[in-house]
């Protein structure tokens, strides 16, 4: 089985514990829980290296995509191996990371997984860590500041780079872009416009989306990011909360 959710933010106990997502007691090791970005790789604390410790003890699989709010300093620095016919780093041995442009055959199924996405909890800007900006504890406090601190709580690596966007074109070609099912973090130019009636701006992901839509046959398009969960056409679903079965 193939279970879904939307951003967890690093809180994988409040989100997968039995009580909250009872489902997963006939669950196995060949059975999967999927984040839809935002995982929650962050700052390598012992506090996160706990939770990852009680995530790789439950009875599943668990895979993700990374979204605009990971640490790519740490990700960019774990081996990459080869998993079911696509690229992965492995968290923990049963915590998978699942990257951009590839595509696996998990049970049957092709899935094509793209994560990232623009942080729009940035319109005071990007600070340097050693900005006076950042030192100055009024201006910090303020709550209609929304900033982020580079390598420190933001990335340019939210947003993919050349080369990743050109291999996974090339993998969804050799698949005679053909897939069940796509898993990414934000969406489309056009599915975001559908749901905030143009308040996310289109970047060159959201519009690299709309090409691989234009080209694609797929069955299910599933996403987080927006932290809703919505129905937005019959095969595009955002997800937040909620843990739904995918097949």
């Amino acid at each position: 089985m193939f279970w879904i959710t939307g951003d967890t933010h690093g809180d994988w106990i409040s989100r997968l514990r039995k009580e909250s997502f009872p489902e997963q007691k006939v669950l196995t090791r060949d059975d999967y829980v999927c984040i839809a970005g935002d995982f929650g790789i962050w700052d390598n604390s012992r506090e996160e290296n706990y939770k990852l410790d009680w995530l790789e003890e439950r009875n599943f699989t668990t895979l993700f995509v990374e979204g605009n709010h990971s640490n790519y300093d740490i990700l960019d620095n774990v081996p990459v191996k080869m998993w079911n016919g696509g690229k992965v780093q492995f968290i923990r041995p049963h915590v998978i990371h699942l990257m951009r442009g590839q595509i696996y055959n998990i049970n049957g199924k092709k899935i094509f997984t793209f994560g990232g996405a623009s942080s729009h909890d940035i319109s005071a800007g990007i600070l340097e860590p050693d900005d006076p900006k950042f030192k100055l504890k009024k201006w910090i406090a303020d709550p209609y500041k929304m900033f982020r601190v580079n390598h420190l709580s933001w990335w340019s690596r939210e947003l993919p780079n050349d080369g990743e966007m050109e291999e996974g074109i090339h993998n969804l070609e050799e698949n005679d872009n053909i897939v069940d099912f796509i898993i990414t973090h934000c969406t489309s130019t056009s599915m975001q416009d559908k749901i905030s009636d143009g308040f996310f701006e289109a970047d060159k992901l959201t519009d690299y989306f709309d090409d691989i839509r234009k080209k694609t046959s797929f069955s299910c398009w599933i996403f987080g990011h927006y932290h809703d969960n919505l129905k937005v056409t019959e095969r595009d679903i955002c997800l937040f909360e909620q843990i739904v079965k995918l097949f």
